[in-house]
């Protein structure tokens, strides 16, 4: 291990120290304390009282949680680094492990001379406040973004997944089209050969596209379409019409009835029977696919469009009047695959009349998801769920609970859901700030957010002003 000699100059060659003078500096060695660490072994556990505060001197220092059985590193500490009890932190224990990398020396000045210093030695003081304030802020921006990674994860597989579908929808149908378009050579020869009465065309192309058009809703059990495919089938073989079984299956898809093909019947030659209807089975086929092609390309546009309002990223970030029903529905759309997936059935009791609310939508879209995340993942268990949404009005405040019946909160960590980096999910689900999250978004907006919870029912219920 390198020997380095803590002195006021060592001291004062460290950035966050440079301003304070070197007697005071001397006074902070003087009243503080060395101990070295062997590598591997930890110098502080979680809920154990604060040390102090610590600075490197050799060695490192690696902080880590515990995340159900495996480990989550969240910093390094290199010599130099002043961490551990600062002067008007509220934190009084370790939240975390340190372990020594290597073999590792500190210099801990302890907790109990805080006050101190702070009343004799204000440059010291301020120093120190002023590396806890940095420390905050880049942890807090290091978790968030951490906490965002999350949700953005779980929000892409999902997209991924609904994306996916269309889209190879889109491919297959494309490919199935081209090749029913490169058959139709042999078709075109047996239609042009065809001899009708120009009042006889129009009669059938009028009927055929009315119907078409129309997109009539077939509500049909499966015994029901058999039997109307046989009876059709049957009917085209009289008619000695080729490949009867497929032309029956897609005229009972469109809707025709037996009535409709005796009217074709009426004012085709019997002749031109076999081809005519081979042109129509032709038509729909086409229509089904573009059909087709185009709902596919529709829901891959909603989904788009779903993203594009979910993260409000055509918009400012600021505060502005919106209905919050467009931000749940959007983060609904969101997570529709986890919902799917976890055999989820949604209940909404939804107040359409509550006015527009002045809010950061994007940040209020954090909170939906993480709520609404949370709940399916509760009910998980159950392998089926019922996930209700309530919005509501009470004065002059909105309230909007999430409610899942789950298997409830155990009462013994109720009170500690809301602290950072608590959480009771396995490694790679929960950061433990997503609640914490949901509660500083809450308080941005001076609102408030209460949970209630028994064996199968559990709400958060979120509620902010209408004009906050």
């Amino acid at each position: 291990m390198e020997t380095v000699t803590v002195s006021s100059a060592w001291l004062k060659g460290l950035d966050s120290l440079k301003d304070v003078p070197e007697d005071q500096l001397q006074w902070f060695i003087d009243n503080s304390y060395f101990r070295s660490i062997p590598d591997g072994e930890l110098l502080f556990n979680p809920g154990n009282t604060m040390l102090g505060t610590i600075v490197m001197v050799s060695g490192k220092m690696r902080l880590y949680f515990m995340q159900g059985d495996q480990k989550r590193e969240m910093a390094e500490f290199t010599p130099g680094h002043i961490s551990g009890y600062l002067p008007f932190s509220r934190a009084k224990a370790s939240t975390g492990y340190g372990m020594a990398i290597g073999d590792t020396e500190v210099m801990i000045f302890p907790y109990d001379k805080t006050i101190e210093m702070i009343k004799t030695h204000f440059e010291l003081t301020q120093a120190l406040v002023h590396i806890m304030t940095n420390r905050v802020r880049d942890f807090t921006a290091l978790q968030q973004q951490n906490e965002k990674m999350l949700a953005l994860g779980k929000l892409s597989a999902g997209l991924t997944h609904e994306l996916n579908n269309p889209a190879s929808a889109i491919v297959r149908d494309s490919e199935s089209l081209l090749k029913h378009l490169q058959l139709e050579p042999q078709s075109f020869k047996s239609v042009i050969a065809i001899r009708m009465e120009p009042e006889h065309v129009d009669i059938v192309t009028k009927k055929l596209f009315r119907v078409i058009s129309e997109k009539r809703e077939v509500n049909l059990t499966l015994k029901q379409q058999t039997a109307k495919e046989e009876e059709l089938t049957d009917l085209f073989d009289e008619m000695k019409i080729d490949n009867s079984d497929e032309i029956a299956e897609n005229f009972v898809a469109f809707g025709f009835e037996t009535a409709d093909i005796e009217l074709f019947r009426s004012h085709i030659p019997a002749e031109f029977f076999s081809p005519v209807f081979n042109w129509i089975n032709t038509l729909l086929v086409t229509d089904r696919m573009v059909q087709d092609i185009g709902e596919s390309a529709r829901r891959i546009a909603n989904l788009v469009a779903s993203v594009k309002t979910y993260t409000h990223m055509d918009q400012g970030q600021g505060k502005q009047y919106a209905d919050i029903h467009i931000g749940i529905k959007n983060t609904l759309q969101m997570l529709i695959y986890k919902i799917k997936k976890g055999n989820i059935t949604m209940a909404k009791d939804l107040d359409h009349t509550l006015p527009p609310v002045k809010a950061m939508i994007g940040e209020l879209n954090q909170v939906w998801t993480n709520l609404i995340d949370n709940a399916l993942d509760a009910m998980e268990v159950n392998g089926k769920g019922t996930l209700t949404i309530k919005t509501e009005r009470d004065k002059e405040f909105v309230q909007v609970s999430i409610i899942d019946d789950g298997p409830g909160i155990p009462e013994e960590i109720r009170s500690r859901i809301f602290d950072p980096f608590f959480t009771t999910k396995e490694m790679g689900k929960g950061t433990g700030l997503g609640l914490e999250t949901v509660q500083r978004i809450v308080k941005q907006h001076n609102g408030s957010i209460k949970v209630r919870s028994k064996p199968g029912e559990t709400a958060f219920i979120v509620c902010f002003p209408i004009d906050g």
